[in-house]
């Protein structure tokens, strides 16, 4: 972990971290997911997150949804295509502090050759020095997106008449990063 200047790089905490997602499955139920392999770097003016520049990437191929038959479909070429597209990235371009515990986080995501602005609100769950001595900080995200916007548009009718995955994508996140 580096200081420079005033510049604080901070470092992912994977043990308490996650990324999840949620998606209809035949407009009754949803299904949810995760991601076990993601980098993160953040960096920030001194301490304050406001204006924090933050860099996802996360590796496609460690989707986990539970059912290894539905991770291979969503890795295929009918959904992320990992074999053309390994990894899905999210670039921040503004992080705007709303009050003491919530911000809202623009930036663009990038999911197989298609990159989108997307916004995620942000919960900040506070600022603690550990028994180590790092600086640790922790954040909720939570956003939605449509998956056919960026190229996943595979579906199937049901016997009702309706889509067997739904369009609407929710994103959730569990960051927990530190700095010296």
């Amino acid at each position: 972990m580096e200081t420079t200047n005033d510049l604080k790089v901070w470092t992912l905490d994977p043990a308490h971290s996650s990324v999840h997602f949620a998606v209809k499955h035949m407009i009754v139920s949803n299904t949810k997911g995760s991601f076990s392999d993601y980098k993160v770097n953040v960096t920030t003016k001194g301490l304050s997150f406001e204006d924090a520049k933050i860099e996802l990437e996360i590796d496609v191929n460690s989707i986990d949804t539970k059912m290894a038959d539905r991770d291979n479909h969503l890795r295929g070429a009918d959904f992320f295509d990992v074999e053309k597209y390994p990894t899905i990235k999210f670039v921040s371009t503004s992080m705007k502090k709303i009050n003491e515990e919530d911000y809202s986080l623009k930036g663009n995501m990038t999911i197989k050759d298609v990159t989108k602005e997307i916004e995620f609100k942000v919960n900040y769950g506070g600022q603690v020095v550990d028994p180590w001595g790092n600086t640790r900080s922790g954040f909720t995200l939570e956003s939605a997106i449509d998956r056919f916007d960026f190229g996943l548009t595979w579906n199937a009718l049901i016997e009702a008449g309706s889509a067997m995955v739904g369009k609407t994508v929710k994103l959730q996140a569990e960051i927990e990063i530190t700095t010296k």
